[in-house]
C-alpha cells in the first residue's frame, strides 16, 4: 500500500499529555480548532498538488511544483511551523474526547514534518520532499506521472478542463525534470547518493518512458479514449496537442533524465547498502524508525524481535512441510513450492485476476461475523500497468471520498504462466484488498465526523499493520484450507518478519545487499529476482518496511488482552469496527483509545 500522508509521532510530548490530570469532558467540538485543522488541510493541497489530486480534490490539477527545492522545502517548513504554533495556542485539557485526540495527531504531525525537513534525504512515499534524492527506483514523481498520464490513475480526463489540466501539468515536466538534475548534483557534492544498484533500474525505467511511437505512449491514452460527449472543436484541438506533448515535451525530459543518470550520476553512486554512509546516516534512520513505527523502539528492539519472528515461524512452515509429507528441509521445500509446475496453473492475466476475484467471493459470507461496518466504497481488481509492472508489487490505490474512483487492488503480471499460487493469493488478497487496505483507508474516508486532514491520514504501523493483520484472519474467513495456501500466508508473515532483521541490519549494521538477499532466499520461499526487488525496495525506504510487524504485533497483542479481560463480553465485530472507527493514528494513542473502550464494556 502506498500513501501519500506522512506518519509522525513525538513520544515525549504524548507522555507529559498522559500524566495531567483530564476534566470532564466537554460535549460539543471547538469550532476554532475544527477550523485550523480546514485551513490546514487547504493550505497542504495548495502546497502539494499531485497529493491534493491523489485525495480527489481537483483544484490544483494543473499544477507541479519541484517539491524537493530549497525553496520549496523553505515554504513548507514556515507552513508547518506556523500550524505547530497555531495549535499550541488551544488548551489541550478543555478539548473534548475527540478534539484531543485530533489535536495530539496534528501536533506530532507538524512537529515531525519540521524534524524531517531538516535531513536532505528524508523520504516519503507518493510525493517527495527530499533534497538530494528527487526520487529512486521505487517511488516518485517519474513513477507515478506515468499512472497519471495514463488515464487510469489519479489525474481525471472526465471533462475537457480535466484535459486541460492534464496538458497545462504535464507541459511543467521538463522543467521539474531540470530541477531533479540540479538537486541530484547538489547530493552528489555532499555525500548523499542513491546506491548504484537503485540507479541502474532507474536509467531503464527513465528510458522506458520515452515514447518511438506516440499513438502507443501510455501518455496517449487518454486521446484513445476520449469521451464521445466532448465537442467536435475539442475533440480536435486537445486531440492535436497530445502529439508535441508527447513527442517533444514528456520524451526529451524522460531521455534527459535517462542519459543524467547513466552518464553523470551512476559514476558517483555510492557502492554501500545502508542509509547508515551517507551524511548524518545513523541520526536520519533513528529518525525513520519513529516515523515509520510511531514508537520508541530503538533498531536493535526491533532486530531482535525480528530474529524471534523469524525462529517462530519457521517452526510453523516445518510444521506444513511435515503434514503434506514433504521429504527434505525447509530450503528444499522452499525450492519446490517455488519452482514446480503444478503451482503455475495459469495461462492468461485474466485468470489471474478471477481467481482474486473467487478468494474474494470465499470470504464474502464471514465478513458480516468479523465485522459490524463496511465501506461503500467501491472495489476493482485490475492487472498492474505494463509500463510500472517490472518494479511493482501489489499494492492497494485509494478511491476518492465522493465515489467517482474505486478503491483497485493491482496485480503486477508479468508472465501469467509463472505467477505461483503458493506465493501468498490468499494473504495477498486479505492485506491489500479486503479487508485489509481497502476497509481501512475506505471507512476512514468515509467518516465525515473526522476532520479532512484526519481522514487522508496515513500511519503505517496502523494501516499496514492492520493489513498484516487481516493475513492472520485468513482461517476465520473460510481460507488457508489448502496446506500450501497456508505456507504461502506464512510465507507472507515470515517475509514481514525478515524485514525486521535485514532493514535494521543494512541501515545502522553491516549486512549488505548481497548478505540480505542470501538471508531472505534462506527463509523463505522466493525467487533471487523477487528477493533482490524486495531488499532493493528497503535501501529505496529506510526503515518503511519496519512498520507492517511491528503494527500487526501490536493489534494482535490489543486483541489477546482484552479478550482476556472481557470473555464473556468480547466481541471481535466489535474489536475489528472501533480499531477503524477512528482512523489513522499512532500505536500508543491507539492502545490508549482502545483501553478505554475495553474499559467502558467491563
Amino acid at each position: 500500500m502506498n500513501k501519500l500522508f506522512p506518519a509522525f509521532l513525538i513520544v515525549g510530548a504524548l507522555a507529559a499529555c498522559k500524566n495531567k490530570v483530564t476534566p470532564a469532558t466537554p460535549a460539543a467540538s471547538n469550532k476554532e480548532l475544527a477550523a485550523l485543522f480546514e485551513k490546514y488541510y487547504n493550505g497542504r493541497m495548495a502546497l502539494l498538488p499531485v497529493e491534493a489530486t491523489i485525495n480527489g480534490d481537483t483544484r490544483y490539477n494543473d499544477q507541479l511544483p519541484a517539491e524537493f527545492t530549497d525553496s520549496y522545502r523553505g515554504k513548507l517548513s514556515a507552513f508547518f511551523t506556523e500550524n505547530l504554533q497555531a495549535v499550541q495556542q488551544f488548551n489541550r485539557e478543555q478539548l473534548n474526547e475527540t478534539d484531543r485526540t485530533s489535536y495530539d495527531i496534528f501536533k506530532r504531525e507538524m512537529e515531525m514534518s519540521i524534524e524531517g525537513l531538516q535531513y536532505q534525504y528524508f523520504s516519503t512515499t507518493d510525493y517527495t520532499i527530499d533534497g538530494h534524492v528527487p526520487f529512486n527506483q521505487f517511488y516518485g514523481l517519474p513513477l507515478s506521472f506515468g499512472q497519471m498520464g495514463s488515464g487510469a490513475g489519479a489525474q481525471p480526463f472526465n471533462t475537457v478542463r480535466d484535459y486541460d489540466n492534464w496538458l497545462k501539468r504535464a507541459a511543467a515536466f521538463p522543467a521539474w525534470a531540470d530541477s531533479a538534475i540540479v538537486y541530484f548534483k547538489k547530493g552528489i557534492a555532499a555525500g548523499n547518493v542513491l546506491p548504484a544498484k537503485l540507479v541502474v533500474k532507474m536509467i531503464t525505467q527513465m528510458q522506458n518512458m520515452v515514447a518511438s511511437d506516440v499513438t502507443k505512449s501510455l501518455y496517449y491514452g487518454p486521446v484513445k479514449n476520449m469521451p464521445d460527449s466532448f465537442p467536435d472543436s475539442d475533440k480536435k484541438r486537445l486531440a492535436a496537442a497530445f502529439t508535441p506533448l508527447i513527442q517533444s515535451t514528456l520524451s526529451p525530459a524522460f531521455q534527459k533524465l535517462a542519459d543524467f543518470l547513466k552518464k553523470e550520476y551512476l559514476p558517483t553512486a555510492r557502492t554501500s547498502t545502508g542509509i547508515k554512509e551517507v551524511p548524518n546516516g545513523p541520526e536520519l534512520y533513528n529518525f525513520l524508525v519513529r516515523y515509520w513505527t510511531t514508537t520508541a523502539k530503538k533498531p536493535d528492539e526491533i532486530y531482535n524481535t525480528g530474529l524471534e519472528e523469524v525462529k517462530r515461524i519457521r517452526g510453523l512452515m516445518d510444521s506444513v512441510k511435515n503434514s503434506v509429507g514433504f521429504k527434505g528441509d525447509l530450503k528444499a521445500f522452499f525450492e519446490y513450492m517455488r519452482t514446480n509446475k503444478r503451482f503455475m496453473p495459469y495461462k492468461k492475466p485474466e485468470e489471474v485476476l478471477n481467481a482474486f476475484r473467487n478468494i474474494q467471493a470465499r470470504i464474502e459470507p464471514h465478513l458480516k461475523d468479523m465485522f459490524g461496518h463496511t465501506p461503500k466504497m467501491k472495489f476493482e481488481i485490475r492487472q498492474t500497468e505494463a509500463f510500472r509492472a517490472a518494479s511493482a508489487s501489489a499494492e492497494y490505490k485509494q478511491g476518492t471520498a465522493d465515489g467517482k474512483r474505486p478503491g483497485i487492488f493491482y496485480v503486477p503480471i508479468l508472465d501469467a504462466t509463472t505467477f505461483n499460487t503458493t506465493s501468498g493469493m490468499e494473504s495477498l488478497f486479505l492485506h491489500e484488498a479486503i479487508p485489509g487496505h481497502h476497509y481501512q483507508v475506505s471507512l476512514t474516508l468515509e467518516n465525515t465526523s473526522l476532520p479532512t486532514f484526519r481522514r487522508y491520514l496515513w500511519y503505517g504501523a496502523y494501516g499496514e499493520g492492520w493489513a498484516l493483520y487481516c493475513e492472520s484472519l485468513g482461517k476465520e474467513l473460510g481460507l488457508y484450507t489448502d496446506p500450501y495456501q497456508y505456507a504461502g500466508a506464512l510465507g507472507d508473515e515470515m517475509h514481514r518478519a525478515i524485514r525486521l532483521v535485514v532493514d535494521v541490519a543494512m541501515h545502522a549494521k553491516n549486512m549488505t545487499r548481497e548478505e540480505a538477499i542470501a538471508y531472505m532466499m534462506a527463509n523463505e520461499a522466493i525467487s533471487e529476482e523477487g528477493a533482490t526487488a524486495e531488499i532493493e525496495r528497503y535501501m529505496a525506504l529506510p526503515a518503511q518496511a519496519l512498520s507492517y510487524k511491528i503494527g500487526a504485533l501490536k493489534i494482535r497483542e490489543l486483541r489477546n488482552k482484552y479478550s482476556q479481560e472481557l470473555p464473556t463480553k468480547f466481541s471481535l465485530s466489535a474489536f475489528h469496527d472501533e480499531f477503524l472507527h477512528f482512523g489513522c493514528m499512532p500505536l500508543d494513542l491507539v492502545e490508549q483509545n482502545m483501553d478505554e473502550w475495553a474499559a467502558a464494556r467491563k
